[in-house]
């Protein structure tokens, strides 16, 4: 089911996974691309309520479902971590975590609407690094933009430190193992 995603292959992003304080949520002695594949691996049954959802605004956004659904199991965990549809301290609303303080979210919180406010945050953020670092080559841009996607395009300033400051300081990396262990399960 794999589709072409116009912002690069995230197979092709390099990354070095989940931090030791990311991994430590679900109380794991590995951490890197191995916690972060666990973490995933963990989040693959509820995740797959929400399978053909993704897939569907995937296609309509031109966005890799695996990325979608690397952000949704490092924000929320598939949902399981929710309360109401909200997280964050009652700040962060739905399966992606729309931020209340920066946009009125979408409704309902495991919806369409939902995920596709939250995939068009997310564009708008791989377009923001897209004009901030134009050199940069196109999966590098990608990851810059998920890392913004977190702590915003003002907080990436290096290719090699992009997740400094982030939650954890390993955002984009984290996502990314996540997104390329869901990628090569179905997504």
């Amino acid at each position: 089911m794999s589709m072409a995603c116009i912002y690069g292959d995230v197979m092709k992003i390099d990354t070095t996974g989940a931090s030791e304080k990311t991994a430590k949520q679900d109380k794991l002695t590995v951490q890197g691309v191995a916690a972060s594949r666990k973490m995933a691996e963990h989040d693959l049954a509820n995740m797959n309520k929400y399978k053909q959802l993704i897939i569907k605004v995937g296609r309509a956004q031109q966005m890799d479902p695996s990325v979608i659904a690397g952000i949704i199991s490092r924000e929320s965990r598939a949902g399981t971590q929710l309360k109401d549809g909200w997280g964050d301290h009652g700040n962060g609303y739905g399966l992606m975590q729309v931020d209340k303080r920066h946009h009125t979210p979408a409704k309902p919180w495991d919806g369409e609407p939902h995920l596709t406010q939250g995939t068009q945050i997310l564009i708008g953020k791989i377009n923001e690094i897209k004009k901030k670092f134009p050199s940069w080559p196109k999966e590098h841009q990608f990851k810059g933009g998920i890392s913004a996607y977190n702590a915003g395009a003002g907080n990436v300033r290096s290719y090699d430190r992009m997740d400094i400051g982030t939650t954890g300081d390993d955002y984009a990396n984290d996502v990314v193992a996540r997104a390329q262990w869901f990628k090569t399960n179905g997504y």
